[in-house]
């Protein structure tokens, strides 16, 4: 009797493809982990590589070393994203997701600039930035995944609430803007209520750069509510997402393996078949139990 999983397609045999995707996707294996150790530091690499070329006197000191690295963070780069796609039943569905587009677009720069150099370089340092984002990958070990859903499920359950508060902060910072409009006026500095308005969440936020300054005595009582709502506003948020946080039942156990036919991730520890295709998980697993 046949299976649900189809061991068809795929740019690699099978055998091939499933050590392959062993390597890549399961961070729960002992090459797994490996791998994933090896990605976090070539990641890290990559990430003071890119911050230390905006220096000037490094980048003129030591701007073909930092080159040297960017090329061969690249290359690692390259292979990795070509392994992915070769150890998947159906790749296209990795390449067109959001981790796959984020992948392509952190290791094509390099390649960019070697056929057209001299062309939006400063455009090639943004894109090369979204690189930073394979730091993300770090979560995919098993010992943050029940956290993240944790705190993922509270945030997604307390959006009404926090939106509905920042509604309502808003509304007070334009109501208490137009206020200090009104009393300074655009001698202080305040000389628009936009202006005014943007006054006001520079001060509720204790952010406060100082470019624009209460004069009258007035002004500066309402400033002084401004700031003391201020820290009770900032800790509303916290407060919402916490209490839900602890309210909320610990979702169901999920780990970090990564279906070998179609990429999807976040599967249940007890589950056996992709949520997505249906697909069987670990077919060396189950073939080991038989």
């Amino acid at each position: 009797m046949d299976t649900p999983q189809s061991t068809k397609g795929g740019l690699l045999p099978e055998k091939q493809r499933d050590r392959l995707h062993t390597i890549i996707y399961e961070a729960d294996t002992p090459l797994g982990k490996t791998f994933d150790i090896i990605l976090l530091f070539v990641i890290l690499l990559s990430i003071v590589a890119i911050m230390l070329e905006t220096v000037a006197p490094i980048r003129v000191k030591y701007g073909y070393a930092l080159g040297v690295i960017e090329w061969v963070v690249t290359i690692f780069f390259t292979i990795e994203y070509i392994g992915r796609i070769a150890s998947l039943r159906q790749p296209l569905k990795y390449i067109f997701s959001f981790y796959g587009i984020i992948d392509l677009l952190a290791t094509i720069p390099m390649y960019v600039g070697f056929i057209f150099p001299g062309y939006g370089y400063r455009f090639l340092i943004s894109i090369r930035a979204i690189r930073l984002l394979r730091v993300f990958r770090i979560l995919k070990l098993t010992h943050f995944v029940g956290a993240g859903n944790q705190l993922t499920a509270a945030l997604k359950k307390s959006r009404e609430k926090i939106a509905v508060f920042l509604f309502s902060v808003m509304v007070i910072c334009i109501i208490l803007g137009t206020l200090m409009y009104m009393v300074e006026g655009p001698e202080s500095g305040f000389t628009s209520i936009p202006t005014s308005i943007y006054w006001t969440i520079v001060t509720l936020t204790t952010v406060g750069f100082g470019d624009i300054t209460p004069l009258t005595p007035l002004g500066q009582f309402i400033s002084v509510i401004i700031m003391i709502m201020g820290y009770g506003i900032i800790a509303v948020p916290t407060g919402l997402v916490t209490a839900q946080f602890i309210n909320n039942a610990a979702p169901p156990q999920l780990n970090t393996q990564a279906c070998p036919n179609c990429g999807a991730q976040q599967h249940r520890d007890d589950a056996k078949f992709c949520y997505k295709c249906g697909s069987l998980i670990n077919p060396d697993k189950t073939q080991n139990a038989k």
